[in-house]
């Protein structure tokens, strides 16, 4: 039986609703996880923990085929990209949730969109108009909002740092995502390949460094949790939606609510004062982005 319209239109909108509220619990699940662990730690079981879930979907999802028509080369670009996420991408990241509150981190990782409209300007020849410009000074002046902290940002030698990591994984994502888009096998396929070759390499590692999995039962628990609300089974969730959806561009909107519900319970659970500057921050950093979306599809429909 056919779906109507607006049927459709209302699983899309619950699908990427779930999708949106698992995310809004990462910077709370991080923040809680690196209570009981390292990065590398957290990152090794919650890596496991994705890989298994994604590898679950598949095989239920009835796609043995496609790991029989996977090449070299497929496994090879997996490989490399596995290295970068998310390996490089979520060890810069948590050590960032090390050292700023959850608040100001989760919003600096934000800026991957802007970001990647400055890195395709040389990289795919792609021009960027005023209405552009304009939008990324709006989201950057948000940037700055975020990063004082309240007025003590500059307090703390670690906060700088913790600044220029969480900005450093945005910047990380954003090659991330242009190099995807020359992938197009399955993307669950692809993120699955992504975690498991990320797997190998964090084991391997542990082994050299003598600390390879979370150890106690809070650090497991919070590693489960990263693996299947952050990096697995909200990915599938997401999907879901974009498949429901007449149009993606309003469903894509409904990620930018995820900062606001992250100030909610990280203040709720973590029990961080919120600073005004980082509402206000987000407020304009969201602008910014939503304003290069809007004149960025203006631009390709012209």
């Amino acid at each position: 039986m056919l779906s109507m319209p607006g049927e459709s239109a209302r699983k899309a909108f619950i699908f990427a609703l779930l999708a949106v509220l698992c995310w809004s619990t990462s910077p709370t699940a991080f923040k809680i996880g690196l209570r009981y662990q390292d990065s590398y730690q957290l990152l090794t079981g919650a890596s496991l923990t994705s890989a298994l879930v994604l590898g679950l979907i598949l095989l239920l999802g009835g796609k043995r085929k496609m790991f029989l028509d996977l090449g070299w080369k497929d496994l090879g670009f997996s490989a490399l990209m596995g290295m970068l996420n998310p390996v490089a991408y979520y060890l810069i990241l948590f050590r960032a949730y090390s050292l700023l509150p959850a608040q100001v981190a989760q919003p600096l990782n934000m800026v991957w969109p802007l970001l990647l409209v400055l890195i395709s300007i040389p990289m795919l020849k792609q021009r960027i108009g005023w209405k552009s410009i304009g939008a990324m000074l709006i989201s950057f002046t948000g940037v700055v909002l975020v990063s004082t902290q309240g007025g003590a940002g500059h307090e703390d030698p670690g906060n700088r740092l913790g600044i220029l990591l969480a900005l450093s994984s945005a910047v990380l994502w954003a090659f991330y995502f242009i190099f995807n888009t020359r992938d197009h096998r399955d993307p669950v396929l692809r993120l699955f390949l992504n975690f498991l070759f990320a797997s190998i390499y964090l084991l391997a590692g542990g082994f050299i460094k003598g600390e390879i999995f979370p150890g106690s039962p809070e650090a497991w628990g919070a590693a489960i949790y990263v693996g299947v609300f952050e990096m697995g089974i909200t990915f599938a969730l997401w999907l879901i939606a974009m498949q429901h959806a007449k149009t993606t561009a309003r469903i894509s909107n409904l990620v930018y609510l995820a900062p606001f519900l992250n100030l909610i319970l990280v203040h709720l659970v973590l029990d961080e004062r919120i600073y005004v500057t980082t509402v206000f921050g987000i407020v304009l950093l969201v602008s910014g982005i939503l304003i290069q979306n809007i004149t960025g599809r203006h631009a390709k429909s012209s």
